[in-house]
């Protein structure tokens, strides 16, 4: 393994400036709206990320779904709850472990889930149409490389928590 303190210091701050610009850019509540416009989708933005991680990933338990999303239990089951009640979502009990209900897309989530993954690609487009094939695998390539790290670290580092 690489020694981290190997690694050019001014690097790391360029590398840790650009994450926050990305991440504020992500996070910009404001563009959440976009999609959600484009798409044709009405939907509180709080909830489309999780109608696109199980459309992605398919049926999974809340535990799951909170790993993914980064957010508590209990905070997806209530949202869950507000998707099943618009038809978006449905939860039964796990196959394999009848202790777990999962929650997956029904038919009109999935049709949700493919106008939002449309619009998202659309605007994605938009964002890369001056970048050369290689750019965009470059980048595609180091940001899968830099959550895998990140992974990594954060499944090592998991029970030293105080």
């Amino acid at each position: 393994m690489a020694d981290p303190a190997a690694a050019n210091s001014d690097d790391i701050d360029d590398v840790i400036a650009a994450l926050i610009c990305l991440m504020g850019a992500l996070n910009n509540p404001r563009q959440d709206d976009v999609l959600l416009r484009e798409a044709g989708v009405s939907l509180d933005r709080s909830l489309f990320p999780l109608v696109a991680r199980l459309g992605a990933l398919g049926a999974m338990g809340v535990a799951q779904l909170a790993d993914h999303a980064g957010r508590d239990h209990t905070t997806i089951s209530r949202q869950l709850g507000v998707l099943e009640a618009a038809g978006l979502v449905e939860r039964r009990t796990q196959t394999d472990d009848r202790r777990v209900r999962e929650a997956t897309l029904t038919a009109e989530g999935r049709r949700v889930d493919r106008r939002l993954a449309a619009a998202r690609r659309r605007l994605v487009g938009l964002l890369l149409v001056d970048w050369s094939a290689e750019e965009r695998g470059a980048f595609s390539r180091l940001a899968r490389k830099f959550v895998a790290g990140m992974t990594r670290a954060r499944d090592a580092n998991r029970g030293k928590e105080r």
